[in-house]
């Protein structure tokens, strides 16, 4: 397997603000974010992340840390920002805009924020940073996640070829959550409709009853203690090699803010 794409992030936060912003589905906008600091930034591997930060209650755009030998330093004089975790689903270098997807979930900064987004509002971002272990070409692929992971898995099939196959098994809500997935390869979709408050079981029993023979790579990314449990299962029963397994963490039930570096391999 080759070895692991990893990209760190830019050591600064970039000024940016909101030029536009578009529904996607009933619970799913995405905000495009521009500016002159935009220039230079690339995303240069499927599944980055970036850091954004929100402006504090009152403030019309957020502090701005600076970093240095113990981490991020923010002015003694203002409110710290809240800061979230977000994989950025498109760039255009032409226009200089970003494009990043939101889940409103009904509860969160990062929700209420991007809930009543509009142009002209300020924030601003770090990286992309972040890593993809596999070597995504021609072969068959097995892709899985709940809605906090559309937006990496749009990144995934898109640098997918043509020559390549996709199974993807999305865990929502609802009708209202499905959407189009575009690749160059031939994607099945299969959503799943959880029960009300029960994140990663449905996701689990359909990577269980699903062929797993042959395949050239697997991604799942959830809930953090879901997505321990899809791994464990998938490792113990022998039916997916290690190195071709990538687990992902994306956020943890109760937790306000979860590590961006949960790639799901501890026990717990």
């Amino acid at each position: 397997m080759p070895a692991p794409t990893t990209m760190k992030p830019t050591r600064r936060f970039r000024p940016v603000e909101v030029v536009a912003v578009r529904q996607v589905t009933p619970r799913l906008v995405t905000v495009a974010l521009g500016g002159d600091a935009l220039e230079g930034f690339e995303i240069a591997a499927p599944t980055q992340h970036v850091k954004l930060l929100f402006p504090a209650p009152g403030e019309d755009a957020p502090a701005l840390p600076e970093f240095g030998p113990d981490g991020l330093r923010f002015p003694d004089d203002r409110t710290r920002p809240v800061m979230r975790t977000f994989t950025p689903r498109h760039f255009d270098p032409g226009l200089t805009t970003l494009d990043v997807e939101f889940v409103l979930h009904g509860e969160g900064p990062a929700s209420a924020w991007a809930n009543q987004a509009a142009p002209g509002q300020r924030i601003a971002l770090a990286g992309p940073g972040g890593r993809m272990p596999l070597e995504l070409g021609p072969g068959r692929w097995v892709v899985a996640g709940d809605e906090s992971a559309i937006p990496a898995i749009g990144t995934l099939l898109a640098a997918l070829p043509a020559s390549a196959s996709a199974e993807v098994y999305l865990e929502v809500d609802g009708d209202s959550d499905e959407r189009e997935l575009e690749s160059a390869a031939d994607v099945s979709a299969t959503w799943l409709h959880r029960q009300p408050g029960s994140f990663g079981p449905t996701l689990q029993s359909a990577l269980s009853a699903a062929d797993l023979t042959g395949v050239a790579g697997i991604w799942v990314a959830c809930e953090a203690t879901a997505v321990r449990l899809i791994r464990r299962a998938l490792l113990t029963e022998g039916r997916v090699d290690p190195s071709s397994l990538v687990t992902r963490g994306y956020w943890r039930l109760g937790e306000q803010n979860h590590p961006d570096h949960d790639y799901g391999e501890d026990a717990s």
